[in-house]
This record gives C-alpha cells, structure tokens and sequence, in this order.
C-alpha cells in the first residue's frame, strides 16, 4: 500500500472514531476526500482537503472539524506534526522513517514499484495507429503510436487488462486506388514508360519494389486484362505488402499490437448486416433528407433521401447516414459494427487514439457506441494533433520516398526510436508539437530526452564506482532493502524519496485520465530532484554517494540510489524507452 493510501486510511480512522465519539455528527457516509503532496514544500509531507469536504454533511466550518480532527492524528505513530492551514486544510508532516522505509519498499518492490490495482481487472480495449494500409507510416502515426502504446502500457501497470488492436481499413475506396497505384508500377517494370503518376493515384517509390515482385512473379499475365480480373489480386497483394511496411514501422519503434483486425474481414462476414439490424430493430434507422451543411456547400452535396441513424438521441447534433449514394454501407456503418464486435468481445471500455483530423467524428461514433451496446459501453477517444518537424528551428523536409510526407522511419533513422518516443510524450496529444531533430540529440538540461536519461545514467555510474568499494553480494537489491537507511535524513535526499513515493499516485491519476505524457512530466521532475541533489554534491564533498571513510552512509545512499534507478527505469517502460546505462557527457565528479 503507497504512502498517500496508508495515510488516507489514517484520516478516515480518525473521522470514524470523532463520529464514534460524538465529536462530529455526519448526516451521511463520509464524502471523498484526498491525500497529496502540498503545493508547497515547506508546507509538509502532504496535505488533505478532508475537513473541507466534511463541512457539508457535519454542518460546521471546516476549521471546526480539522481542529476536531488534529489530536486523532498526531496520537498516530506516522504523524510527526499536523497543521491547520487557510479555510480548513490539513498539512501532516510525516517521521523522516516513513520515507526510509519507502526505500527499501522500492528495492524489494523492483519493475513493479508504481502498480496498481485501480483498474480492478477491468477489461479495456486500446487501439490505436489504424493507418490505412496505403503506405508506410508518416509521422503523424508515429505519435499515435506512441501515446496508444504507452497508453496501454500505462493502463496495464494499473491494473487494467488491455488488448492492444489495430484496425486495417481494407474495404475502401482508397485500397482500390491502392491497387490501381501498384498496377502502374507494375506495368512500369514491364518497360512501358508510365510518365508522370496520374492525380489522384500513389506517387511514392515505395510501390516500386512491389510492382517489380509483381511483374517477375507473373509476367505480362495482367497486363491487358480488364480491371475487374486483375483489381482484386493487386488489392490485396498490396494491402498485405503495405501491412509488412506498417509492422517494420511499429517494430522499430518498439510498438506492440495483440491483435490486428481487418474491416474487409468485418464487412464479408456480415458485422455491418448485422449491426444496422440491430439499430433497425430497435427503431434507431430511417429514411429522410439531412438539412444542408452549414457554410459552404460541398460540390457533391445534394438534398436526396439517405438511410439515416438517429445519433440525436445520443447526443450528436445531426443524425448521421449508414449508406453512400452508391448503396454501400458508409465507413462510419463499418465503424459502428466494429466497435460492436469489440464489445461482444468483451470490451465494454474503448479507447481509440485518433489524429486531430478524425475531432468532428468523436461524438457521433460515441453515440453510436451508446446506442448499440444499450448504455453498458463506452467509447473514449484521445486525439492526436500534430508534429511540426524542424531542423535546428527550420522547417524540415527530408527524403521523398513517399511521395507526399516525411515517414516514420527516416526520423527514427535520424534520432531513434527512444527519442522519438520520449518526445512524444512531452506534450499532451491534444496539443501541437514541435519536433527539432537537432534540439532533440542535444545533451543540455533543455531536452527532455536527454535530461531524464542522463539521471538513469549517473545512477548506473555511481553503482559502477561501488563495485570497487563493495562484494557484490553487498549490493543486491535484496541485500540493500535490509540496511539501516536511518541516514538519509538531509532535506534534499527525503525530497528525492517524496518524489519516488508519488510515482504510484501519478501511475493512477494518469490512468484514469488517460493521458500518459503525465509520467514523461513525472520522470522529467523526478530527474531534476535527482540531478539536484547531485549537483549538491559538487558543492558539499559530505553529501556526495560513495564516502570511501564511511561504509554504513555509502550503502544507505547506494540504496537511494538503486531506488531512483528503479523508478526511472519503471517510468521509461511505461514510455517505451529503453533506459540508458552510459551517456558520454557523462561525469562523475559528484558520486
């Protein structure tokens, strides 16, 4: 159990035995309350708003209460000191042993030091990237990659029971202009000089190769063919290549997928026939004319009777058409079957990662969510806006493989993947971001990236250097967790411990917000106590780690020490980073 639970519980008891003692009279049960770190270090340990969300239901000012409530928590052996601040805060200091034995809590905990059990098992779907599989991965898929991926790894850590999908969109129109791109390129490593690609078709190189594999695989044998015989084969032969690019994408960036599910696949079984029964059953489809746009008018819009789903009823603001002037169903049919099969899945709680673009779809999707699983599911959609890639502050365009956008792989290729995960987290995915490839690699206190994984790595250095002092069997994580740790007492090094102890809290605020760039700020301030305390060191020879006269502090701070390396390494696998052992900037003139 973490610190701020351990805590809350302390409270709670106290509220109890102050009602069971007459001291407070509540009309109800006792209403929520928190436990967290102060805004202000001198504050305390941590502070709680319980008094003031107890004045309602006890009907007394809040100062009232906490002053009811002060001597029930400083008789509790955690408590050094309680304090009433403001209206009716509380500010608890806590003996420095709590926060040492927090140490050893880490060390005997390891990669699972942060889990929790807040998700309660809940299963929940994550699905993110679904690029259509037209080519390979530009770079606005890149970070809804990594905020889908680290947002699976972040709901994993508390407690959640995640799938991690990807949605081929493999029944579209744009497979079909797909397959008519690489039919060029196709009759182009015959020897027919194609010219220029024609508007409206793939132009990137990377259909070349395919086109090639085609033409020795089978000759002239489609060339002269109508489209209807060879249409199907290159389809298909070019989904499946393009889906072998977007794996290579994701392997390299480390990101992962339980399943891979395909709409096609969805659409010839009958998912989509049998969702719109489904609707239509339940008098939740009709025919009739939508009301024009509002502003301009599209060029193809027309006032026609269309197959209509009632999404008003779920809150949209226009009820939505299920099939094209065509007579095929529309992507927003096939995305309601879908979402459908996920929920008979078991899924009853969906999060999709989208790009900024998909923004106008959200609410009409999450009405349809509503209404074909009768209110027991919910959809949850995190966007993703987008990266302005830079070259030291200049707009950066780099090769034309592509045709029309920058891909994944050359920045990868340029930075790596780790920095292009870390980076990614830095902003919340709603909001736009800026991606220098040269402030990125630069080793300063500036660049995120760098600054939490130089911590790890002055952690690692300092453990290096014990080696010589020490056995190894002395400094083993089991055999550190047993030390006396009564030594670490200075301000600066039980700030640092604060910092650790509220890695768990984050984890589950995180969570339940879903926002996982929360544990980048995490690991970026917790490198910056880290490093602080270091760059004491520099100043104030006692406060350095390894003290070659004094064994017993040595260890103890080596413990602090395989703490924070936990804890950094912990958070990085959340980011899906690999945590660096040795940067060559690095110094150690402090350890």
């Amino acid at each position: 159990m973490t610190i701020f639970k351990t805590i809350h519980e302390v409270i709670s008891a106290a509220v109890s035995e102050a009602v069971a003692s007459g001291a407070l009279i509540l009309s109800g049960e006792i209403p929520a309350f928190v436990v967290e770190p102060p805004r202000e270090a001198a504050h305390g340990d941590l502070a709680t708003n319980a008094a003031m969300v107890l004045a309602k239901a006890a009907g007394k000012p809040p100062r009232a209460i906490a002053e009811v409530l002060k001597p029930r928590l400083e008789a509790h052996n955690s408590i050094a000191a309680v304090e009433i601040a403001g209206p009716g805060f509380i500010n608890l200091r806590l003996h420095p042993e709590i926060w040492q034995n927090e140490i050893a809590e880490i060390l005997r905990c390891g990669a699972h030091y942060g889990d929790s059990d807040i998700g309660k098992g809940v299963k929940v779907n994550v699905e993110y990237v679904s690029a259509n599989p037209t080519g390979p991965m530009h770079v606005g898929h890149g970070r809804g990659a990594v905020v889908g991926d680290a947002l699976a790894n972040l709901m994993a850590k508390a407690g959640y029971d995640v799938c991690r999908e990807y949605y081929t969109n493999d029944a579209g129109a744009q497979v079909d202009v797909l397959a008519r791109s690489v039919f060029l390129r196709y009759r182009e490593a015959l020897g027919e000089n194609i010219g220029a690609v024609p508007q409206g078709l793939y132009p990137g190189d990377y259909l070349v190769p395919l086109g090639k594999r085609l033409a020795e695989r089978d000759g002239a044998k489609w060339r002269d063919r109508p489209e209807s015989e060879w249409l199907p084969v290159f389809r298909q032969e070019a989904i499946d290549a393009m889906m072998d690019l977007i794996r290579g994408d994701l392997r390299i960036m480390g990101v992962k997928h339980d399943l891979f599910s395909s709409e096609r696949a969805l659409v010839e079984n009958g998912g989509v026939d049998l969702a719109l029964k489904f609707l239509e059953d339940n008098g939740l489809i009709y025919q009739g004319v939508l009301e024009p746009p509002k502003g301009k008018l599209p060029d193809d819009w027309e006032p026609r009777p269309q197959t209509l789903f009632r999404s008003t009823q779920f809150g949209d603001d226009v009820d939505r058409p299920l099939k094209k002037s065509d007579g095929s169903w529309t992507y927003f049919a096939s995305d309601i079957a879908y979402h459908l099969d996920k929920f008979r899945r078991g899924y009853a709680l969906m999060i999709d990662v989208w790009g900024a673009d998909h923004g106008g779809y959200v609410k009409r999707l999450q009405s349809a969510v509503t209404a074909i699983t009768e209110g027991k599911g919910r959809l949850e959609v995190r966007l993703c806006q987008m990266i302005n890639l830079l070259k030291d502050g200049q707009p950066y365009k780099m090769s034309k493989r592509a045709g029309t956008f920058v891909t994944l792989r050359d920045v990868v290729d340029e930075v790596g993947a780790d920095v292009v995960r870390f980076i990614m987290l830095t902003r919340k995915s709603d909001a736009q971001l800026d991606f220098d490839l040269v402030k990125v690699l630069e080793q300063t206190r500036d660049n995120p990236v760098f600054y939490v994984q130089y911590a790890h790595a002055r952690c690692c250095s300092i453990l290096r250097r014990a080696e010589e002092m020490f056995s190894p069997s002395e400094l083993t994580l089991p055999a550190l967790a047993q030390i006396p740790l009564g030594a670490i007492k200075s301000e600066d090094e039980l700030l640092l411990v604060k910092g650790m102890a509220n890695f768990s809290r984050v984890v589950e605020a995180a969570a339940l917000a879903q926002e996982p760039h929360r544990i980048a700020f995490y690991l970026l301030e917790l490198a910056g106590l880290f490093h602080g305390l270091w760059n004491k060191g520099n100043e104030d020879a006692t406060l350095r780690f390894i003290l070659p006269d004094d064994k017993g502090l040595t260890l103890a701070r080596l413990a602090l020490i395989n703490a924070v390396r936990t804890v950094l390494r912990s958070g990085l696998a959340v980011a899906g980073c690999t945590p660096m052992e040795e940067l060559r900037s690095e110094s150690s003139a402090a350890a």
